[in-house]
């Protein structure tokens, strides 16, 4: 009995950690994009007959005057059937018969265009109220980049392959001044072709150059490999080896085994080093009674081993640390300055996500590394969760972006496909036939069912 509620308590976790939040997320997404269509489609006067949010079988339906609403039981989509379109249904009943007002093939192609493009632009103007709105709760809090004089750069890292070095200050990126030290990361700094990184090393300057496939080669390192976090303790897990050798929270190490230790990922990387050898730790603590307010201390540690390495039980440095070690500014803004800075953050991420699908779909990234599925995206949405609201906010409206971005490419079933078919018949002034229609319909659908195929074998291979 014990055994099945255990199982019952894993299962429970999961589906709350992982399958709860990316349903919301999906859930938001596709009825935002729906409703740009479903609204367009009814001030237009079109019939719209169902409006539903996920695949069948259904869940709940309810009529209400000409439409039927309805939760699917298949989340990952929706729809929109609109009289008188061809569309993922399939259904051409009444279509050989002569249109009437209320259908979608009745109407205006300048109007149906708008219809078909109304749901991506909903999902861009969902991105810039998240980003608006992260703007208006969180403000931005940046480090200047002159208060950071040296980073650590870890030895098998992409910066290190790059020819960056523990100990150089950064100077600029691509070739523009480096002012805030966030941008040095930024996606907009890394999608530059090329990435370039200008540092200063005694008294040299030198330009370190990214790999052409950077987006695969940090999805396989876990990042560039540079960090700028003193080895400053946030906290000490009671009942640790540290807190045994009588480490406390804001001690900050400054040796190890008579070497000199600056940063927290420097500090990391020799403990693991160690493979469990006990370890002479230095640090330094606060004291305004003593010479030069420090007390040194020093003591013997013997690491034990986790599931993820070797521990002694300390805290990366808090938030509050960094922002005193090197002068953070937190910035809050007002409506206008906020509305501003949300339309900012959504051009430069639309920009980003588009340069990012071009390398993939050029050769030029690898497409296995750097697209994911509903797996995937469950993932890194859990994570951002459990980070924070302003994450998981941040990611979705990323997310959102690239469901308006991948919508509106002229693909048969998409709405670009759509578009392409209206703007054809803006031309020439007659609509593609109706078996040319269904034919492309029903391939778009094959491949897009392959591909979301291709993504799911992907990402459990990638578990």
């Amino acid at each position: 009995m014990e055994i099945i509620v255990e199982i019952f308590r894993l299962v429970a976790g999961i589906f709350l950690s992982y399958v709860v939040p990316f349903l919301l997320a999906i859930t938001l997404l596709v009825f935002v994009h729906e409703m740009g269509h479903f609204l367009f489609a009814k001030l237009f006067g079109m019939r719209v007959e169902r409006f539903s949010i996920g695949f069948p079988p259904k869940i709940l339906k309810k009529q209400v005057g000409e439409t039927e609403y309805v939760l699917g039981a298949t989340p990952i989509g929706g729809y929109v059937k609109i009289v008188g379109m061809v569309d993922e249904s399939m259904d051409t009943d009444g279509l050989k018969e002569a249109p009437k007002p209320w259908e979608f093939r009745a109407k205006p192609v300048w109007q149906r265009m708008v219809v078909i493009s109304a749901g991506v632009v909903f999902n861009v103007l969902l991105a810039f109220a998240i980003f608006t709105g992260l703007r208006l709760s969180y403000g931005e809090t940046t480090i200047p980049a002159e208060n950071i004089d040296a980073v650590f750069v870890a030895d098998s890292s992409l910066a290190y392959d790059m020819g960056l070095r523990t100990g150089d200050r950064l100077l600029a990126v691509n070739g523009k001044p480096l002012e805030r030290y966030e941008d040095f990361e930024s996606m907009e700094s890394l999608a530059a072709d090329p990435f370039t990184v200008t540092a200063l090393r005694g008294g040299d300057t030198l330009v370190a150059q990214g790999p052409q496939d950077i987006f695969t080669q940090i999805n396989r390192r876990g990042g560039l490999g540079v960090h700028i976090a003193p080895a400053w303790l946030g906290g000490v897990l009671r009942g640790s080896p540290a807190d045994s050798a009588g480490l406390r929270p804001a001690d900050r190490i400054v040796a190890l085994d008579g070497e000199e230790i600056r940063f927290w990922a420097e500090m990391i990387e020799r403990i693991q080093a160690t493979e469990g050898r006990p370890v002479t730790i230095r640090w330094l603590r606060s004291d305004s009674a003593a010479a030069g307010g420090f007390v040194v201390s020093e003591a013997q540690v013997a690491p034990t081993l986790q599931e993820t390495g070797y521990f002694i039980g300390v805290y990366r440095p808090t938030g509050a640390m960094l922002m005193q070690e090197f002068g953070a500014a937190q910035r809050r803004y007002g409506l206008f300055e906020a509305v501003a800075a949300g339309i900012g953050d959504t051009w430069v991420n639309t920009r980003v996500i588009v340069l990012s699908l071009k390398r993939i779909f050029t050769g030029r990234e690898d497409l296995r590394e750097n697209l994911g599925g509903p797996i995937m995206i469950a993932q890194v949405i859990n994570q951002a969760a459990e980070v924070g609201g302003g994450l998981f906010w941040d990611i979705l409206a990323m997310l959102s972006i690239t469901l308006a971005i991948i919508n509106i490419l002229p693909i048969p079933a998409l709405d670009g496909g759509h578009l392409v078919f209206l703007i054809y018949e803006g031309i020439v002034r007659r609509e593609p036939s109706l078996r040319f229609r269904m034919v492309t319909q029903q391939v778009g659908m094959v491949l897009l069912l392959a591909f979301m195929v291709f993504l799911v074998f992907n990402d459990i291979l990638r578990l």
